[in-house]
C-alpha cells in the first residue's frame, strides 16, 4: 500500500535542493469509511488510519511533509491543507482546480513544505461532501528552536476541532444539493469529532496551556468560552498577536486561532463551551477542563455567550491585532513588512448572491457560479490546453445581473499588491478563504463598501491570515502581496454554497520559468481530463 521508500525518495529529489538543510517527516495515511456516532446515531464516517478525527501533523518551520495517502473509499478523494501555503507549488493544494482526484483503490503522495510558516491550521477532504464525514484533522507549524516566541512555553498543547454536524451521511446531504436544495439546520457541534459531555482536557493547577481552535464546521460560526477562565489570544493562522484576554471568542468557518489559558481557578471541572452564533436556534456542545487534582464535576449553568449580537462580534475582531514587535518564521519583526505603505495596483470586488439557475439552487461571485472543468486548471495552465477556463471569466467588480455558471478564473501578476473587498449583501454570515496566501485583513464594517471606506483601514498592524469574515449586510477588506505563483482556490467557506458555486481561481502568472519563481509539474502527478496521456517531466 505505501510506497517503497526509494520511490517515495525519487518523488522529492526535485524539491531536496531547495530544503536540504529542512528535516522531513513521513505520514502513510489508509482513508477508509467507518461506523461513527458523534451525536448518537450511527452514521457513514471518513477514517484516517481508523481515526476520527484524522492524525494531527506536527512540523516545524520549513520542515518538509510527505503524506502518502491510499484511497480505500469508493469514489474520488482529495485533501486539501487549509492554510499551507504550498510556496511555488500550486499543485499539491489537493482541490479540484488544481489537483486530480485519487481514484478509488489508489494512492498519492503530497509533497509539502512548511515555508517560512508557523501557527495553527487544519486539513479536510475537498471533494463532494466529504468533509460532512470526518477526513478532517489538525495542523501545527512550530517556531524554530532560534526564533523567539512572545510567551513561555506553555505546560501542554491542545488542539480543538469544533464545527457544526449533520447526523445525515454526506452522502445524502450531497444528494440534497444535486437536486438543487438547500440543507437543513445542523443537528449539533462537535468538539473534536465528539458531541455534548465526551471531551475532556485535563490540567495542573497553576500551569499555563495553549490550546489551538479551529472552526472545521459547515455552515456556522461557533462562540468558544471556558467558564470561569479568560483566554488570552496569542496567534492566529500564522500571525502572533497582540496578547489581549477574552471571557468568550467567535471563530467563523475555516478560521483557526491560539490562545492560552491559566488553570488558576479552584480545582474542579469547568465547562469547555461552543455554540453556534447569528442563529435563533442555538445549539451547544459542553466538554470538560479538568483540574488533575480533583474530582469535584463541573457545576452551575452553561456560562454564557453571545448569540445574534453582530456589533459585539465585530468589534471583537476589530481588537484583534497583529503583535509587531513578536518574530515570525525568522527572526525579524512581524512589523517589519509595511503593508500601510505599499500602493495597491489594482482593486477586486467580489459580491456574494444566490438563486436559482435552471430551477435549482446555486451560489455566486459577481454573478458567476462556478463550474468544475473536466480537467484541473493548473494542469491546463502547465500543459496550455485550449477550452478549459478562460482568465477574467469573472469581473472584478460586482455586474448586477442574474446568475449565471462557469469556470471563473481570475487572474493578477506575480508580485503586484492588490486590494479585494468582499461584499455581503445577504441577511447570513460569509467566511472566505484564500489558498496560497496569508493576507491583512485591513478594514470590515456594515453597509456598502466605496472607496472612502479606506479612510478606515488598519494600515498598521491588521492580522493576516488565510481566512476573513463577513457580516451580513457588511464588507470586508484585504491587501495581498502576491507572491505566490500558481492557480489559488478563493472560496466560501459555507460549505454547501461552495460546493454550488461561490468559489473562483485567482491565476497569479509570471512569464519566468525560473524555479525560483515556480517549481516544475510534480513528477508523481496524477493526469486526469485532457492531461490524461501526457507526460510530467523526468526526474
Amino acid at each position: 500500500m505505501p510506497s517503497p521508500p526509494l520511490r517515495l525518495a525519487a518523488l522529492f529529489l526535485c524539491l531536496a535542493a531547495a530544503a536540504a538543510d529542512s528535516p522531513y517527516r513521513f505520514f502513510n495515511w489508509n482513508v477508509t469509511y467507518g461506523t461513527i456516532s458523534p451525536l448518537g446515531v450511527p452514521q457513514q464516517g471518513i477514517l484516517i488510519n481508523g481515526q476520527f478525527p484524522g492524525p494531527e501533523i506536527y512540523s516545524v518551520t520549513n520542515d518538509n511533509i510527505i503524506v502518502n495517502v491510499f484511497n480505500s473509499l469508493n469514489e474520488p478523494f482529495l485533501i486539501h491543507w487549509n492554510g499551507v501555503q504550498n510556496r511555488r507549488n500550486s499543485y499539491e493544494d489537493g482541490v479540484i482546480g488544481t489537483t486530480c482526484p485519487i481514484p478509488p483503490g489508489r494512492n498519492f503522495t503530497y509533497i509539502l513544505q512548511m515555508k517560512d510558516q508557523i501557527g495553527s491550521f487544519f486539513y479536510f477532504p475537498s471533494l463532494a461532501m466529504h468533509k460532512a464525514a470526518g477526513g478532517f484533522g489538525g495542523i501545527r507549524i512550530m517556531s524554530r528552536p532560534l526564533i523567539p516566541v512572545p510567551f513561555d512555553p506553555p505546560a501542554d498543547d491542545f488542539t480543538l476541532l469544533i464545527g457544526d454536524w449533520y447526523k445525515n451521511n454526506h452522502t445524502i446531504l450531497r444528494r440534497l444539493l444535486d437536486r438543487g436544495k438547500k440543507l437543513p439546520f445542523p443537528h449539533g457541534v462537535l468538539i473534536n469529532g465528539r458531541g455534548p459531555g465526551a471531551t475532556a482536557f485535563t490540567v495542573n493547577q497553576g500551569k499555563t496551556y495553549r490550546l489551538r481552535i479551529c472552526n472545521v464546521g459547515l455552515q456556522n460560526s461557533l462562540n468558544f468560552r471556558i467558564q470561569g477562565h479568560k483566554m488570552k489570544v496569542v496567534e492566529i493562522e500564522g500571525t502572533h498577536t497582540l496578547q489581549i484576554s477574552y471571557s468568550s471568542l467567535d471563530i467563523h468557518l475555516g478560521q483557526c486561532m491560539s490562545v492560552l489559558i491559566t488553570a488558576d481557578q479552584p480545582p474542579r471541572n469547568y465547562y469547555v463551551v461552543a455554540s453556534t452564533r447569528f442563529t435563533s436556534q442555538v445549539l451547544t456542545n459542553a466538554a470538560f477542563l479538568k483540574y488533575s487534582s480533583s474530582n469535584t464535576p463541573a457545576s452551575g449553568p452553561l456560562p454564557g455567550g453571545p448569540t445574534t449580537q453582530i456589533d459585539w462580534s465585530l468589534n471583537q475582531a476589530r481588537s484583534l491585532r497583529t503583535n509587531l514587535t513578536a518574530s515570525g518564521p525568522r527572526p525579524n519583526p512581524q512589523g517589519s513588512y509595511h503593508y500601510g505603505m505599499i500602493k495597491t495596483v489594482k482593486t477586486i470586488r467580489l459580491a456574494s448572491s444566490a438563486g436559482q439557475v435552471n430551477g435549482k439552487q446555486r451560489y455566486a461571485l459577481n454573478s458567476v457560479s462556478f463550474v468544475a472543468p473536466d480537467t484541473p486548471m493548473k494542469l491546463a495552465d502547465y500543459f496550455k490546453i485550449d477550452g478549459v477556463f478562460r482568465v477574467g471569466s469573472i469581473s472584478e467588480a460586482p455586474r448586477g445581473v442574474g446568475i449565471y455558471t462557469d469556470t471563473s478564473v481570475l487572474g493578477a501578476d506575480y508580485r503586484t499588491f492588490i486590494e479585494i473587498v468582499f461584499e455581503n449583501y445577504e441577511n447570513i454570515m460569509q467566511s472566505y478563504h484564500l489558498a496560497g496566501y496569508s493576507f491583512w485583513v485591513v478594514g470590515m464594517d456594515g453597509g456598502q463598501w466605496s472607496s472612502s471606506s479606506r479612510n478606515q483601514y488598519n494600515l498598521r498592524d491588521a492580522v493576516s491570515r488565510c481566512t476573513v469574515q463577513v457580516y451580513p449586510r457588511s464588507w470586508s477588506a484585504i491587501y495581498i502581496a502576491l507572491d505566490n505563483v500558481g492557480m489559488w482556490n478563493l472560496r466560501s467557506e459555507f460549505w454547501a454554497r461552495q460546493y454550488l458555486g461561490q468559489q473562483t481561481y485567482l491565476r497569479v502568472y509570471t512569464a519566468s520559468t525560473s524555479l525560483r519563481d515556480e517549481y516544475p509539474i510534480p513528477k508523481n502527478a496524477r493526469l486526469c481530463g485532457r492531461a490524461r496521456g501526457r507526460h510530467t517531466r523526468p526526474i
